[in-house]
């Protein structure tokens, strides 16, 4: 009788899209936040149960190449931070390249990210979330992203990435606001970010394999090698656009705008996103005097902060337990109340 009712619940929680597990966090499924083009974008919000008016909040971005995986990827994440870190978590979900018959730009993944933000930031209060004390997080392309949100979530425009300015136009926009008035308002402004073995060099990148078919995440997404940006825009005509959308180019000194505090890791057997590109990218915020903590795993690969077990040999229940512990303490260190 009690697997029955047992059954019977979880089939209406799932129905209804709320989910609960036996930590007490409440889980709502795929909310949708904006429709680019059609294309319908929904993140997972995961609310503690442990009785708070509010709680501080996390975003999280997935990685995945910028053409695989969605945000489901993120879950064993988004739970452990909302259960033991005590924290509203908004896990999102983006455009792939792939998406759109193969036709996605990558300022447009980078333009959902700066809406699914800007939309948490609005409705988060609706899920008990402090939108005064939001940090942003992702790892490898999520890193990338994050740190899109630091250092170029202030370069909004309404022509897009159309404009002179290699702009970005947000896929969701606060009601009665422009892309403008919400970079003069600095609307994307956070108050952490972790940013777990990211890419900073998006033109380096594509100056190697990325945009031919020896990137094997193309065929493992079904799509056809191309450019970031679609196959007129190269690297050797068009550098301005690839380094638009490089944070390793943007990072700004603190006298000119002071960026959050900010916790860098990853693994030192990384190949994939290495820890020289997270050492550079530190470098350059310590030397724009800018507020980092930095950390190098040993033993770890890429990874570890997906779901289970991974191509990487890296696993979530094995591999992430120090790294999560990190960043649920500098998160409570960074978002006290």
């Amino acid at each position: 009788m009690r697997s029955s009712l047992r059954l019977f619940f979880i089939l209406c929680t799932a129905i209804l899209g709320v989910t609960a597990n036996a930590a007490d966090v409440k889980i709502h499924k795929a909310i949708e936040f904006a429709k680019p083009d059609n294309f319908p974008l929904t993140l997972d919000i995961y609310v503690p149960q442990t009785g708070k008016k509010s709680y501080p909040v996390l975003v999280i971005y997935h990685g995945g190449g910028w053409l695989l995986n969605n945000n489901s990827i993120m879950h064993d994440l988004a739970n452990k931070i909302a259960r033991d870190g005590d924290m509203v978590v908004a896990n999102m979900n983006y455009r792939l390249l792939a998406d759109q018959n193969n036709t996605v730009a990558i300022n447009q993944i980078i333009e959902d990210v700066f809406g699914g933000l800007l939309w948490v930031k609005d409705h988060i209060a609706e899920y008990r979330g402090d939108p005064t004390r939001v940090a942003i997080t992702g790892d490898s392309a999520g890193g990338h992203l994050t740190t899109m949100i630091l250092t170029r979530g202030r370069q909004l425009e309404s022509d897009g990435f159309a404009g002179p300015s290699l702009g970005f136009k947000p896929s969701y926009l606060p009601a009665g606001k422009t892309a403008e008035q919400v970079a003069q308002e600095d609307g994307l402004k956070v108050q952490a970010a972790v940013v777990s073995y990211g890419a900073f060099d998006l033109y380096k990148t594509a100056q190697g394999d990325f945009e031919t078919p020896k990137n094997m995440f193309w065929k493992f997404a079904n799509a056809e090698a191309r450019g970031m940006f679609g196959n007129k825009i190269t690297t050797k005509n068009n550098a301005d656009y690839y380094k638009a959308v490089s944070p390793i180019y943007w990072v700004p000194v603190s006298s000119e705008y002071k960026l959050p505090p900010q916790f860098v890791h990853v693994g030192s057997l990384d190949k994939t996103t290495p820890p020289e590109a997270a050492q550079a990218y530190v470098d350059l915020l310590t030397a724009g005097k800018q507020p980092v903590e930095y950390k190098v795993y040993p033993g770890k690969n890429h990874a570890y902060l997906d779901n289970g077990c991974n191509w990487a040999n890296s696993c979530f229940d094995k591999d992430a337990v120090e790294p999560v512990n990190d960043i649920i303490a500098f998160l409570r260190k960074t978002l006290k109340d």
